[in-house]
């Protein structure tokens, strides 16, 4: 599975957590978040795609963003349509969308999206649109009618490594792409633990 460490806000702790090479790394464009990004991202190894964070922005936003800090892809944390998906896909932008699960989940609400997104992400139900800390019951994925690959995120931690071996091993997890970790891993919003995601990585790899 890949990995994506989301919320990042501190230049020096960028280019610490970049180090540990993960897949992607997230920078939330919600001015509400306490992660709130509106600075400029540090230079980058070309292995890391930059994702930047959307809560219900136009198109022409987020666009402008995209531009600005040359995200390779955006995740859509709101209720935006398909067509949006659809205009900002066509910008060759990888395109993530995605969908809260608190006890149980609909996925017949997935089929109109399934052309103009590459990946869903789903996370747990909660106040904030994301970073809520907590994990939704990941056994509701058993019932994924889609081939679409996808992101598990919301509330995960050290303390989920066992939990996450066995979903691996799970039929529920055949389309599961990458791992999304923000909240469990700070020191405060925005400001990541480095130790504590090193020692994550190669729990996960043993």
């Amino acid at each position: 599975m890949k990995l994506k460490v989301c919320g990042m806000k501190y230049q020096d702790n960028m280019e610490q957590v970049a180090t540990l090479q993960p897949d992607y790394l997230g920078f939330i464009f919600y001015e509400k978040s306490p992660r709130y990004f509106d600075t400029t991202i540090t230079e980058l190894p070309d292995s890391i795609k930059k994702t930047g964070v959307f809560v219900d922005d136009s198109v022409e936003y987020i666009s402008s963003q995209i531009e600005r800090h040359q995200l390779s892809a955006v995740q859509l944390h709101g209720h935006e349509s398909p067509e949006t998906c659809r205009l900002l896909k066509s910008t060759n932008v990888e395109v993530i969308k995605v969908f809260s699960i608190k006890d149980e989940f609909d996925f017949s609400i997935l089929k109109p999206y399934e052309d103009f997104v590459d990946y869903f992400l789903f996370d747990t139900k909660g106040k904030l649109p994301g970073g809520n800390g907590y994990t939704f019951d990941w056994n509701v994925l058993k019932d994924y009618p889609s081939t679409k690959p996808f992101f598990l995120s919301g509330g995960i931690g050290l303390e989920q490594i066992d939990a996450i071996k066995e979903f691996k091993q799970s039929e529920a997890s055949k389309y599961c792409y990458a791992l999304d970790v923000n909240s469990k891993f700070e020191i405060e919003p925005g400001l990541k633990n480095i130790e504590k995601l090193k020692e994550f990585k190669n729990k996960l790899s043993c």
